[in-house]
This record gives structure tokens, sequence and C-alpha cells, in this order.
């Protein structure tokens, strides 16, 4: 088909059929019109109300590993919670305030209760802290709906790969697996059996598709043996520490699988970041950000109650007000509105080399 030639006239005349000419000239005047940031909402309609947060009571709060606690959260009147898919995530606001993502890890088609599992980190944001020490049964505390950044696409063969807590989206997605039938098999590493959870659960799933490696007894894994466990032409989901992702990902070309869909603990390595500096308003104090960390971390050491939650742009719970300067945008929450707006994610937006970007703080 010759797309630059205009078709001929409907009735067999010879010259371009008139209606076709001025339909197209319509349209190509009309689409873009109507992709304008005036035209992209009737002003007529009332804007949409925002989604409610759910309000949460813990109902259960038990240690099932070393350093990893259990949370069985339901609705305080009984009322069935939203479904979700596996790989989905919740985000909840702690009675401190700070807010934290945690995976989902009950079975999605059970909604009486949502489950996730927390691991402590004695050097980290604090909000683990909390929920191991402060939420025990009855506690509340509210939540955004589930949102899934990590879908599981359930393709014919999948290979699953978990490492430490990374096993939570993982565990739905196996027993979905298991469900539709697929080939799948599922790794998990850790540290230490006993700091390995739901380990009777994923053997009950099917001890021959279900492989625990400890490293103080199995030793560590290379990522070339782990992806050698993967079917032919499989579909890998992986989940776990920095280190591992980068090396599955670098591995990945030489293994059986055909395809990668992974999800982060927090920020990718930087391996771009040029120096630049922040302003706290047009007359405070500026803050070297060098190239290998990220904006948000120089902020929280002068300015520690900064919000925060993802550290990988798609959250928007550390969004700050940009007064002046040209930023690098790289997260995935804000829109070419906001951004023009001024709106800034310092946890993963960065600025070129020698530029100042002033903050309203």
């Amino acid at each position: 088909m010759d797309l630059s030639t205009p078709p001929p006239d409907l009735y067999g005349r010879p010259r371009p059929d008139r209606f076709i000419r001025r339909i197209t000239a319509f349209g190509d005047r009309y689409s873009p019109a109507m992709g304008s940031p005036l035209l992209r909402r009737n002003p007529r309609r009332p804007r949409p109300r925002p989604t409610p947060s759910l309000q949460l009571v813990v109902t259960r709060h038990e240690l099932i590993a070393a350093d990893v606690v259990e949370l069985h959260l339901a609705d305080p009147s009984g009322t069935p919670l939203s479904r979700w898919q596996p790989g989905a995530r919740l985000l909840l606001t702690l009675p401190s305030g700070r807010e934290r993502h945690y995976s989902l890890c009950s079975d999605p088609a059970d909604t009486g209760h949502y489950r996730i599992a927390v691991r402590r980190i004695a050097d980290g944001g604090g909000g683990s802290i909390e929920i191991h020490d402060e939420l025990h049964a009855g506690a509340r505390l509210t939540a955004r709906r589930p949102r899934n950044g990590f879908a599981f696409c359930a393709e014919p063969s999948v290979l699953l790969l978990a490492g430490g807590i990374g096993i939570t989206p993982l565990l739905p997605m196996a027993r979905e697996a298991a469900r539709l039938g697929l080939d799948w098999r599922l790794v998990h590493t850790g540290r230490s059996a006993d700091a390995m959870p739901f380990a009777d659960e994923l053997r009950a799933l099917g001890e021959h598709r279900v492989t625990l490696l400890a490293d103080d007894r199995d030793g560590v894994p290379t990522a070339e043996a782990l992806l050698a466990r993967a079917p032919a032409r499989a579909a890998v989901y992986c989940c776990g520490p920095a280190p591992m992702l980068t090396a599955v990902q670098r591995a990945l070309d030489a293994s059986p699988a055909r395809s990668l869909h992974f999800e982060r603990f927090g920020a990718a390595p930087l391996t771009d970041g040029r120096p630049f500096t922040l302003r706290l308003g047009p007359n405070g104090p500026e803050l070297p950000v060098p190239a290998d960390r990220s904006a948000l971390d120089v902020l929280r050491e002068t300015r520690p109650d900064l919000p925060y939650s993802c550290h990988q742009g798609f959250c928007g719970t550390c969004k700050l007000q940009l007064l002046s300067g040209a930023p690098d945008h790289r997260d995935r929450r804000l829109t070419e509105e906001e951004r023009a707006a001024g709106a800034l994610l310092p946890c993963v937006s960065r600025a070129a080399e020698g530029e100042t970007l002033v903050l309203d703080l």
C-alpha cells in the first residue's frame, strides 16, 4: 500500500476523492487539537474524587523467620478488601507517618485480609523497626489500594528467582502458576535456612518445582547456575538485592531463558550521574550532590524528616517543589503538566553537571 498517494475517487473519476480528502484534512487538525492540555478533560465535568484510603487493622503479627515478621491486615468492620494480582504492592502509612511499600504475599482470591512480610533492617529508615516493634495485633493504619508494577504475565514457561525477602511478590506468582498448570520453577536463596520465610508453603506447591538454597549450607549460587534451571524459552521473574539483579541481567543472554521481569528493593545503582547542587530556598544553604548519590539521600542528611518510600520514582511520596533550575526528570510518576509546574521527585531526578536546583524548602 502506498500511503503517500491519496486514494482514488469513490466513483472512479481520475482525481482524488474530495470527501476522503476533506475527512483526512479534518482528522489531521482535530486529533492534535484534542490532545492539547486544555481539551483533555471536559471542563464542565467535576474533577474525579481521589480514591479514599483504606483503613486497616493488624489482626496477626508473627515472627516467621529470623528477623522477618508476618502481618495480616483486615478492614476493621470485616468488609471484603479489594482484589489484586500477583506482584502487587500495598503502600502503608505507619502510625509515625512513614510511608512504605510492601509486596502482598497472601492469596489474591482471599479478600478477608492482606498479608505482608517485613525483614527488620537495623540501619534502614526506621519503617521495618516500627513494624516489628509497634504494629502488634489491634494496631490501626491506613493504606492505598494495591497497585502493581511487577505484573505476572503467566507465560507458558516461568522461572521465579527470589533473594531473601524478595520471595514476597513471587510466592503469589508461584501459586498462580501452579493453578494455571504452567511449566514453572522457583529458586529461593537466602543467607541461612532459618532466615528464609514460607519454606513450607513453597514446598506444598510442588517439591519437584521448588529449590531452596541457603548460602551457609549450599554456597552462594552464581547467576549462571540459577538461570540454568530455567525451562527452555522461559520468562524469568526476579526479586532480590541489587547485586543479584545485576548478575541475572548480565547472564540472561547466555541462558535458556528468553525474557526477564524484575523488581528492586530500592533505587537502581547510579551509573551515569553527574555532580550538581541543591539550594534550600532562594537564599538557603547549598548542598553538593555527588555523581554516585541521589538528591534525596543528600537532602535527608540535612532534613531527616523528609518523607520517602520507593526510592524508584513511581510512588510520589518524596515530591518537592522546584523554584528554579533545569532538572533531569527520571521518574515514572509525574505528568508533563506537573513537571512544567515545578514538581520534582528527588529520589531519582538529577541535573546536568554544575547545575543548581533551587527547592522550596
